[in-house]
């Protein structure tokens, strides 16, 4: 079976992940992971605190950057896409930061807004049949953001960042008008479509979906949720971690992840979870592909003109090249 691979980098303000998917080209699309990394570097736990990141973390994410470079050239990945979030997006430094990793490795990280990383979310919904007469919110609770998207009869009709996250909340850095914001956008919501489930993205939610121990294809309630996260709430950090597996940077931030789960789903009066396991990263590489693919459309039916155009943006990147 013919295959291409695409690569994409997620730095996040809590870990920074690297997927490599395969997609088949014989057919049907098929889209298989064939690499996942997470890194747990935790960026925003400087940044939400001091407003910059350290020299320890800055060298710690070069040295990610230059293994993911390696394991993407192994892959021989088609392309990829670099992108890096709120902790990235309130550092200071991170303009420096970027510089230097696109010296050293060639890896071009782009630091994208709360709103492109919404719609990032939301690209991922192409992994999973959804019923195109039904309303749907997306959320995604990360160490520095929440993002929330709805769609509507199959259509994007809302989407929004916020700066509610887990990180920020573990060091008590986020603002009280956050959460105005959020309870106001999600009462317009509910007041205007009907939800009754909520597709979760995140690596918190889908942990605690296991600890739910919710049957495969089935759906988390949100009475379950809450049940787990309030159990979770009576461990210590040491016993979360003992007792269920956790790693350090999952257990002393999951619960503050389910609150702000259960509280969109409360406000938007959905009754469960649909936990996928994909989110950002997943977009990111559905993006690539649509854009490669109408590349490779392009030259198909207009080979000439499309020459024509590549070799002029060609002949214009180096006219611009000589005034640098």
């Amino acid at each position: 079976m013919d295959r291409i691979k695409f690569a994409a980098i997620d730095i996040g303000s809590n870990a920074v992940r690297l997927l490599i998917m395969s997609v088949s080209l014989d057919g049907e699309e098929v889209f298989n992971k064939e690499l996942m990394i997470r890194i747990p570097l935790r960026l925003g736990q400087q940044v939400f605190v001091d407003g910059k990141i350290n020299d320890a973390k800055r060298k710690q994410l070069l040295r990610t950057m230059k293994a993911f470079r390696h394991l993407m050239n192994v892959f021989e990945v088609e392309s990829f896409r670099a992108c890096a979030t709120a902790a990235m997006r309130e550092a200071k430094n991170s303009k420096e930061i970027v510089k230097e990793i696109a010296k050293e490795t060639d890896i071009n990280i782009d630091i994208i807004d709360g709103h492109e990383e919404a719609l990032m979310v939301y690209e991922s919904h192409f992994l999973y049949n959804l019923n195109d007469q039904q309303n749907y919110a997306f959320i995604d609770v990360g160490g520095g953001s929440t993002e929330v998207s709805v769609i509507s009869n199959g259509a994007l009709v809302f989407s929004n960042s916020y700066k509610i996250g887990t990180v920020r909340l573990l060091f008590d850095k986020v603002e009280d008008e956050e959460y105005l914001k959020l309870q106001y956008d999600m009462t317009e919501i509910k007041e205007q479509y009907l939800i009754n489930d909520v597709i979760a993205s995140g690596g918190n939610i889908i942990k605690l979906n296991v600890l739910a121990k919710t049957r495969k294809d089935r759906k988390l309630s949100v009475t379950s949720l809450n049940e787990i996260n309030e159990h979770l709430k009576t461990l210590t950090i040491d016993e979360r971690i003992k007792t269920y597996g956790l790693k350090q940077d999952r257990a002393d931030v999951i619960t503050n992840a389910g609150d702000v789960y259960l509280d969109v789903a409360q406000l938007l009066g959905a009754k469960a979870f649909i936990v996928p396991k994909i989110g950002l990263i997943d977009g990111l590489i559905h993006l690539q592909y649509t854009k490669w693919k109408s590349k490779k459309r392009n030259k198909k039916y207009f080979p000439e003109d499309f020459e024509a155009v590549e070799n002029k943006e060609l002949e214009i990147e180096s006219d611009e090249s000589d005034f640098k």
